[in-house]
């Protein structure tokens, strides 16, 4: 690193997010790109319209696309911001695969943000999902807790008080980003800002933050991390790009996390756009389990057990918690259909 002689952990969470910002401004480029092929594929068919009047569409209004520097998207940045941060921080003293399934909490804070912000009414069967779903982060969390009591438990491990303040901070992150998202619903349906341009503002406004703001900020506050500060820093982001550099390992690993951030947004929001809505949510949740066999395959088959994560008696219950959360999701999406509990003959919620 920069600040020390020998080697050393890379514990970095802010700068993490530096990157998160980073992959999301990529999502301009895409933009623009896209932007310039529409434009080059109708140019000739639009020209001869040109000279009849303006172009307009199925409404009567004229077609134009929003200027591309939007202020107000400084909003659901700050609350992007403040989200990742806290559940990227939460992540340091829980499992991946626990950080992964709790990250479905965020369709609870949706719908009562919706309901209380967009005045939007929730059928009882969408009720029923929230509940259940929140019956399924009960598990979840019950097996991260209860898997410290196995002696035969993952390296990784953390004591039962860091478990916890772990998965306060995840709900936490979530609550933040649910008021993101309803705020994000807003400017797309009211201001019909274009998806893809609302992610890459976000990001550019993101990666301006961090710099000015929030990385000088975690660097003189007092902290473990030895610096060039007499107290020493809560984070040194100057060692940690340094880390990277002189780490290929480390550096391949941030560089392949900034591009799964731009294509999770790109081919996300394609589904949402070919398919539907539920069809993404579903992919979400099957990344969920996912995660959790990834860990469990590094912990038994390549045997890197402090990034693994072990089988222990107490895994059946997170296995689960999963399951109850996909018959949450399942359910609030209308995929399961329960007549008891009402009508399904209403429009779908868009974004949950």
């Amino acid at each position: 690193g920069y600040e020390w002689t020998n080697e050393h952990t890379f514990t970095a969470p802010w700068f993490q997010t530096l990157v998160m910002f980073v992959g999301e401004a990529f999502a301009l480029i895409w933009l623009v790109y896209t932007n310039h092929r529409e434009d080059q594929k109708s140019r000739d068919e639009i020209q001869p319209l040109l000279e009849t009047g303006p172009i307009t569409n199925d409404d009567g209004f004229v077609r134009e696309r929003p200027k591309l520097f939007q202020t107000i998207l400084l909003l659901p940045t700050i609350c992007d911001l403040a989200g990742t941060t806290l559940g990227g921080i939460g992540l340091l003293y829980i499992h991946a695969s626990v950080w992964q399934m709790l990250r479905g909490s965020i369709i609870i804070f949706t719908g009562v943000f919706s309901v209380i912000f967009l005045k939007r009414k929730l059928e009882p069967f969408r009720w029923a999902g929230m509940f259940i779903t929140m019956l399924g982060l009960v598990l979840v969390g019950l097996a991260s807790v209860l898997a410290l009591k196995d002696e035969k438990s993952s390296a990784n491990s953390h004591s039962k008080g860091e478990t916890v303040l772990g998965i306060c901070l995840v709900l936490a992150g979530q609550i933040v980003s649910a008021i993101q998202m309803v705020v994000e619903e807003t400017y797309l349906k009211q201001r019909r800002l274009p998806p893809m341009q609302v992610v890459g503002m976000e990001g550019v406004f993101g990666v301006i933050l961090m710099l000015v703001v929030v990385l000088p900020l975690v660097y003189v506050i007092p902290g473990s991390q030895r610096s060039s500060m007499k107290h020493g820093s809560y984070e040194n982001d100057v060692d940690a790009m340094v880390m990277v550099g002189n780490n290929y390992k480390l550096a391949l690993l941030i560089a392949l996390y900034c591009c799964s951030i731009t294509f999770y947004n790109v081919c996300g929001l394609s589904v949402t756009k070919s398919l539907s809505a539920v069809h993404r949510t579903l992919i979400d949740a099957s990344r969920t389990v996912l995660v959790w066999g990834v860990d469990l395959f590094i912990y038994y088959a390549l045997h890197l057990k402090q990034y693994g994560e072990q089988w222990t008696h107490y895994s059946f219950v997170q296995l689960a918690g999963f399951a109850v959360l996909l018959v949450g999701t399942l359910l609030y999406n209308r995929i399961i259909k329960i007549r008891a509990l009402g009508s399904y003959d209403m429009p779908a919620v868009t974004k949950a």
